[in-house]
């Protein structure tokens, strides 16, 4: 693995603790500091997932044009002060507002990383190298819940110094950037031109089961948490079970590479158990039955990015890698805003498990199209084989 990558990975793993650190906590803060309803976290959710259906479209063309490693400081500097203003927000509306911000750094980051890893890679180490940076991204996610659990337990410090301790840390992600910035090079530098995303709708079948993976995902990142304190799940219970989750992801991330000698099978078993997870959680009233629903979705969520994005790459040309990146990752964005805008009001209007319920038939049916369509659920490489 050669210095950029192994940079790239360290920025990962920084940017997953900060996000495993606070994340967990923030739906939890937001409703029994602040006040939040059901709704009103779906709404928080939503502030944070939106600007990712807009930006990384944005950002996918500065990737063909401009030094990645720059553009990945920039995310990594938005994203720090973003989660230090969330350390003095007082009311709904300014967490959104912070939140937005947070979406925005997302943007900054996610697709640059994916940019530097496909320039760095071979058609044969590409899978590879992005599931282990995904990988890397997780054991922060997983390494943060534990460091949380020592902070909020050990330390008995507030949910605010939680979040100003989460900016520093991310801080540190930016310094890594400008040295990411020294050694990675664009090699394309193609016109400005939005005419390379409508590859993306070659994709139909992908774009679908992507769309349902996020917006669920989405759901466990806005109003998991709350539910789970609901269900009489204390702070540390929270961060364990999101240990337990990064655990899943990390085992399915450094499995990938045999997952992808069956991506169509893998990705149709992928869906299933996100579909029984949810199912899972809204049946769930113990901590142990909780931690096997987020085992399921951890390794359904994590199998989706990279067998997923391999297929498209495959399939598209390498000179329009960063425009594709960020075609792609705003597919991301537009699930991960339907998740919390209908999760928080099923949830409010309809009970705490309901949302759980809906998108576990949701699932169901995306799991039957997927089987149908699976054929197209593979990678140019392996048709050709």
């Amino acid at each position: 693995m050669n210095k950029t990558l192994v940079l790239v990975n360290l920025t990962g793993l920084i940017i997953g603790i900060s996000y495993g650190l606070h994340g967990p906590i923030l739906p939890v803060f937001a409703k029994n500091i602040i006040g939040a309803s059901y709704s009103e976290l779906g709404f928080i959710g939503l502030a944070n997932f939106i600007p990712y259906m807009f930006i990384p479209i944005f950002v996918g063309i500065l990737l063909d044009k401009f030094n990645n490693g720059y553009i990945l400081a920039i995310g990594a500097s938005i994203n720090s002060v973003s989660v230090y203003l969330l350390s003095i927000a007082q009311t709904v509306p300014e967490i959104m507002g912070f939140r937005v911000m947070t979406g925005i750094a997302h943007a900054f980051f996610w697709p640059p990383c994916q940019s530097i890893i496909a320039n760095e890679s071979n058609e044969k180490t590409r899978v590879r190298n992005i599931s282990w940076f995904t990988m890397f991204f997780v054991m922060g996610f997983m390494i943060g819940p534990l460091l949380g659990t020592v902070f909020l337990e050990g330390l008995d410090i507030t949910y605010r110094i939680l979040f100003q301790i989460t900016a520093f840390i991310l801080a540190s992600a930016i310094i890594v950037s400008l040295l990411i910035s020294r050694k990675s090079v664009t090699k394309y530098h193609e016109k400005f031109s939005f005419l390379s995303i409508k590859e993306m709708k070659r994709f139909p079948e992908v774009i679908i089961l992507l769309i349902f993976c996020t917006s669920s995902f989405g759901i466990i990142l806005s109003i998991y948490p709350a539910f789970l304190n609901d269900s009489g799940m204390s702070d540390t219970d929270i961060l364990l079970l999101y240990f337990a989750f990064g655990i899943s992801r990390v085992i399915s991330l450094a499995l990938v590479g045999k997952f992808s000698k069956r991506t169509s099978q893998t990705l149709i078993a992928a869906t299933i158990a996100v579909s029984i997870g949810l199912l899972i959680s809204a049946v769930s009233d113990s901590i142990i039955m909780f931690a096997v629903a987020l085992v399921l979705m951890g390794f359904g969520f994590s199998i989706f990015f990279p067998l997923t994005l391999e297929i498209i790459l495959s399939k598209t040309s390498k000179t329009i890698s960063g425009k594709i990146i960020g075609a792609y990752e705003t597919v991301f964005g537009i699930g991960w805003v339907i998740g919390p805008t209908l999760g928080g009001p099923i949830a409010q209007s309809f009970g705490n498990q309901s949302p759980y319920i809906v998108f576990f038939i949701i699932g169901i049916a995306i799991t039957i199209l997927a089987i149908i369509h699976r054929n197209k659920l593979e990678p140019k490489k392996i048709q050709n084989i």
